[in-house]
């Protein structure tokens, strides 16, 4: 309780202190191309941009979006919405040296504004009352929840909206037990500074630029610096085991109409070790084995969404999707993010 009560204070002083920073740090600057109404609000709703050669244009600062239906027994909140089980592990991992609870400081940027969330979606009004109430971000409007779409991934728990949960192998389900419910969670990569996984990335409280040419999409995470190159170039995706694994494993897109289809390889696991193979906050795995595909969308101007696929035989029984909205963020730019991890990164990926 001490250990959970400390990490609760800790993510408050953070916060402020993120917030202080983020006002100062770059001078205000209205992005040119953004459609906008008599009163120079974005219009969300705007068409989609598209590149030269047609294709939509994914270019721009995007930030994590409600969406989805209520929570209700999930295994897992998302912004700001706790869940059923998910309290210990969340409370505790915020005194593991900030991780996912320290990114409130980038949101606030945005200065609060925006309604509560749309029907349907999800409410970010306090991060929930297992961490104290503490409000991490902005309360935003949601997107409308598709039921024709898969189930909505939630910040801590990944598969906090597909009935029954994740379909776990022996294998996947003693290493989640261990991370979950025995280490809670102190080994979570956000919490250490190391890499995280893809939809910890994609649901994090800090923005993410992409930057798209004709050859490569470039994404720059503002979270612990992560950077990730898709290749557009044609090339095929590598056998796996043929490269060297990385934390962001190795990604090629391809067009299917107006959709985006991302495949990745070649990733760390879980087997490489404790801060490796993270799907989300409470430790769902994956294993060296996995296909990670994403079928990426613009519908329009101011929404991003993605449809995430695994596939890992070792850690799961049958493939499952998952889908993830984000918003654009207009007239901002990523600042610094270094994440000290105390000298211990070697030690940590097996060299020393």
């Amino acid at each position: 309780m001490k250990s959970a009560l400390s990490g609760i204070i800790g993510a408050v002083a953070i916060f402020v202190a993120c917030s202080i920073s983020v006002g100062a740090q770059w001078p205000k600057y209205q992005e040119a191309g953004v459609p906008r109404d008599a009163q120079g609000n974005v219009i969300m709703t705007a068409p989609t941009p598209r590149t030269a050669d047609g294709k939509p244009d994914f270019s721009g600062t995007w930030m994590r979006a409600n969406s989805g239906p209520p929570r209700g027994g999930g295994r897992g909140g998302r912004q700001g919405q706790g869940g059923g089980q998910g309290g210990g592990a969340q409370a505790q991992g915020a005194a593991q040296g900030g991780g996912a609870q320290a990114q409130g400081g980038a949101a606030a940027r945005e200065g609060g504004a925006g309604g509560a969330a749309g029907a349907g979606g999800d409410t970010n009004a306090a991060f929930g009352a297992g961490r104290g109430g503490i409000q991490l971000e902005p309360p935003t409007e949601g997107f409308p929840f598709d039921p024709n779409g898969p189930p909505v991934a939630t910040f801590f728990e990944a598969g906090g909206n597909i009935p029954g949960g994740l379909p776990y192998t022996p294998w996947a389900a003693a290493i989640r037990k261990q991370r979950f419910e025995v280490d809670k969670a102190k080994d979570n990569p956000d919490a250490n500074c190391m890499p995280m996984g893809f939809l910890q990335f994609h649901q994090q409280p800090q923005p993410r630029k992409i930057i798209q040419t004709k050859q490569m999409i470039l994404i720059e995470y503002e979270a612990n610096y992560g950077i990730r190159h898709i290749y557009l170039d044609g090339r095929k995706l590598p056998p796996q085991g043929e490269p060297q694994p990385w934390w962001y494993g190795y990604s090629v897109g391809t067009w299917d109409g107006d959709t985006l289809v991302v495949e990745t390889n070649n990733l760390r696991g879980a087997e490489e070790g404790p801060y490796d193979g993270w799907l989300d906050v409470n430790g769902s795995p994956y294993s060296g084995e996995a296909k990670f595909t994403e079928r990426i969308r613009r519908p329009a101007f101011g929404h991003l969404q993605i449809d995430t696929t695994l596939e890992d035989a070792k850690a799961y029984t049958k493939p499952w999707t998952v889908r993830i909205d984000q918003r654009y963020l207009a007239d901002q730019e990523l600042i610094e993010f270094v994440c000290n991890e105390n000298q211990q990164f070697r030690r940590r990926i097996k060299i020393d």
